[in-house]
């Protein structure tokens, strides 16, 4: 995760929005890299990725956002949800896996990073 994502979240949380428990841990378990020391292949804050759910529907487009941004409509997703939380720091290959308010399993796979501020020169989205 890089320091600058680290940081806003954080912020995010202490300020009291409403959050799930993975967003906590997340923190607590995030190695921080630089943004310009950023791997192009990791998701951050505002990148754009294409996913494909685990049961094998077809592929979409998601863009991970701060809650005050997100529009399911538009495939926006806040970092502060199960699904934007576990995609904050997944690699293009990985499956991203939360808990549903069932407790059921979920998973998407990252297929394609289609846009991830670091990687086209922008540190301070």
């Amino acid at each position: 995760m890089s320091e600058l994502d680290h940081v806003r979240v954080a912020k995010l949380v202490d300020a009291g929005n409403p959050a799930h428990a993975g967003v906590q841990a997340l923190l607590d378990n995030a190695d921080l890299v630089a943004p310009t020391d950023m791997a192009p292949d990791v998701v951050t804050m505002r990148s754009r990725v294409r996913v494909a759910d685990a049961s094998g529907a077809g592929p979409r487009e998601l863009t991970l956002v701060y809650p005050s941004e997100a529009d399911a409509t538009q495939g926006q997703v806040s970092v502060l949800s199960p699904i934007g939380t576990a995609l904050l720091g997944a690699k293009v290959g990985e499956m991203a896996q939360w808990a549903q308010p069932d407790g059921r399993a979920a998973a998407l796979q990252v297929q394609a990073l289609l846009f991830q501020p670091e990687a086209s020169g922008d540190y301070l989205r």
